[in-house]
């Protein structure tokens, strides 16, 4: 018996099939497509925040009463309070492709009441426990890639619990050929004596890239590492002592030579299996700052065979060596003129010209230090050292169980992110991301700007994440009686998804859609970096039942909800110069952003109809309950509605 699917007939049955409705029909066929052969399989179990979004749109509203303002001239940083699942779904739209870091924490599955779903702690009894967390991870990440920005990256911090877990989930959405590394972090500084079996020492990071062959930058150097290089020939800087010669002798013989050693005579030829790192020509330049050199043909055939390991017969017959010009005695009187001189060339001869050849490595010519998979708590900090800049900042107790320390986070913000990188944090917590974030941009004059989403469980967001941030940006005073002056020359802006009032229904009608287009400003204020609103644009009156519009530092932000008024609005952007497009928004019923009646003044602006273009966005990370479709304007529509354009579409082929 033939036990194999035969996929192909099934396929045409279904299309046939009255029954089903087309995006049933397309569901079906996608299963049939699939033929996982390996990678991580789990009972996928509904989330009700999930399910939630297919019934309506979270929209996300600025709280002005806790902005932070200390002038255009510096970055915005952000905290979106509200589910991150909600937030993740507004920043596919506002920040799609634009994020260069983003670092989680996310819970760790330990049974400890640390992790909920649908509004239940997750316990080590349960026997879904890991399909849950895998469900609950499975969403987010989808969403944080389409974020992540073509040189992005992200930092996954977990334990033992799930890291086997999240890296097979991470390779099937991220891609096992974008898996850069899983860092261990030295997380305690000291070994517990009661500790049982093997003590936890190191948490695990999971990184992950965008794109292929990501490289991380590198790491300042330390004194230590600066201390080898030294100046022992009065040289105008300091340098360390390297190898002059580099493997592959078998397949550079051309750079097997002998160099006649000016102080003793002898021919110096590289160890087994190496070459020199230069030809003859270009050595032969080096060897003549020690005296009168030439090239000339040993025939050495045999020796130059034993460093290549090959036969006399087999090694290359036509490579000279480079030998003294001079009588010995003449060329060890020069060189030792040299020596003594001081200032040595770049290759010299070691133990005060007794020795072998070697180069000088000087200390302005090496970069950083590469970054390794192992962040030693002495350089990143530990979970009690994370503990104590929390008590620190709120007086003397610790607000959140499991904060991690902000030098592990400016740790990987220094190989990964960009002076003028965006980051993202949306399992926030107490916050350190964005005090890293700060820190970071502090020390090296960047203008990096930090999104932090979390909700507010027992009053986290508005009480720890913010409050902390707050701190750290006016100063505080320590809990022993310190002051630590505020990183002032930042912006907060504190947005919120409320769970009743910021909800719109996906029902497809015009009076949600209405609703959606006015909802969206602050989302937009958001995507575009423009916050301070303007009375006027231009010489024109801005009525604000209709239009707002918003302008810093020559960039400018117009929303518009009567497109009756875009006559006067085009007569008023043709009036203003700014440093950038405008960025012009005009409700539409479809796609259409009313392009025609622009036309003026289409160099001076990028436009935008709206909702249309974000409910094409969340359409596709959050498909509708109840069949509901997005047609080619950009509407969401019922499945009767959906199946009549599919058949109107057929009509206009035929």
């Amino acid at each position: 018996m033939n036990n194999r699917i035969d996929k192909e007939s099934l396929i045409t049955a279904i299309q046939g099939c009255t029954e089903l409705s087309e995006r049933q029909k397309e569901d079906v066929q996608e299963l049939l497509a699939e033929t996982k052969k390996y990678g991580l399989v789990w009972e996928n179990t509904p989330e009700d925040v999930y399910e939630e979004l297919r019934r309506e749109i979270p929209v996300m509203h600025e709280d002005d009463s806790k902005a932070i303002l200390n002038g255009d001239e510096y970055p915005d940083h952000a905290i979106i309070e509200g589910d991150n699942l909600h937030a993740l779904t507004n920043l596919c739209y506002t920040h799609q492709g634009k994020i260069d870091v983003i670092y989680i924490d996310p819970p760790y599955n330990t049974g400890n009441k640390d992790f909920e779903y649908n509004d239940s702690f997750i316990d080590s009894e349960d026997s879904f426990k890991h399909s849950k967390w895998l469900s609950f991870m499975s969403n987010r990440l989808k969403f944080s890639k389409q974020l992540l920005s073509e040189n992005g990256t992200i930092f996954i911090s977990i334990d033992d619990n799930e890291e086997a877990d999240l890296k097979l989930l991470c390779d099937e959405i991220y891609g096992a050929q974008n898996f850069v590394a899983n860092i261990s972090w030295q997380r305690t500084y000291s070994i517990r004596n009661d500790s049982k079996g093997i003590p936890t020492e190191v948490e695990h990071i999971l990184v992950y890239s965008q794109m292929p062959n990501w490289q991380p930058k590198k790491l300042r150097r330390t004194e230590k590492m600066d201390s080898l290089y030294k100046n022992p020939d009065n040289d105008d800087m300091p340098w360390t002592s390297s190898s002059c010669t580099a493997p592959g002798a078998p397949t550079h013989q051309g750079m097997v030579y002998a160099i006649q050693h000016p102080f003793s005579g002898e021919m110096m030829y590289p160890s087994v299996g190496r070459c020199w790192t230069l030809g003859q020509k270009q050595m032969l330049e080096n060897m003549l700052n020690w005296g009168n050199y030439e090239l000339k043909d040993l025939h050495d055939d045999e020796e130059r065979a034993k460093v290549c390991g090959l036969s006399p017969s087999d090694v290359r017959k036509d490579v000279q060596a480079i030998v003294l010009k001079d009588s010995l005695e003449e060329a060890k009187r020069k060189a030792k003129k040299i020596l003594e001189a001081g200032h040595w060339p770049i290759f010299y001869f070691t133990n005060n010209g007794k020795g072998g050849l070697r180069r000088k490595t000087y200390l302005k010519d090496v970069g950083g230090r590469l970054p390794t998979n192992f962040f030693q708590y002495a350089e990143t900090g530990h979970t009690d050292e994370a503990k104590k800049e929390m008590i620190s900042i709120f007086g003397g107790k610790s607000p959140f169980a499991t904060p991690k320390p902000t030098r592990l986070i400016k740790r990987i913000l220094e190989i990964a992110s960009e002076k003028e990188s965006i980051v993202l944090d949306f399992f926030a917590g107490s916050g350190t991301t964005m005090q890293a974030t700060m820190e970071l941009n502090k020390e090296d004059g960047g203008h990096r700007q930090c999104i932090l989403v979390t909700n507010n469980e027992n009053n986290i967001c508005e009480e720890v994440t913010y409050v902390r941030n707050k701190k750290v940006i006016e100063g505080y005073d320590t809990s022993k009686g310190g002051h630590v002056e505020g990183l002032n020359d930042n912006n907060l802006r504190y947005f919120k998804i409320d769970e009743d009032s910021d909800k719109v229904p996906r029902d497809g009608s015009r009076n949600s859609r209405i609703r959606l287009a006015a909802g969206m400003v602050d989302m937009l204020r958001l995507k575009h970096d423009v916050y301070t609103e303007q009375d006027s644009l231009g010489n024109m009156t801005v009525d604000k039942n209709i239009m707002r519009y918003y302008e810093d530092n020559g960039h400018g932000l117009l929303i518009l909800m009567d497109a009756d008024k875009v006559g006067e609005i085009v007569d008023a952007i043709s009036n203003i110069n700014l440093v950038t497009k405008m960025e012009v928004y005009v409700y539409s019923e479809g796609s259409y952003a009313f392009d025609d009646d622009f036309l003026n003044v289409k160099d001076k602006i990028n436009l935008y109809a709206l909702p249309g273009p974000f409910l094409q966005t969340f359409h596709r990370i959050a498909p509708a309950m109840n069949e509901v479709e997005i047609d080619n304007h950009g509407h969401e529509l019922t499945e009767e509605e959906a199946n009549e354009t599919s058949d109107d579409f057929k009509d206009e082929e035929e």
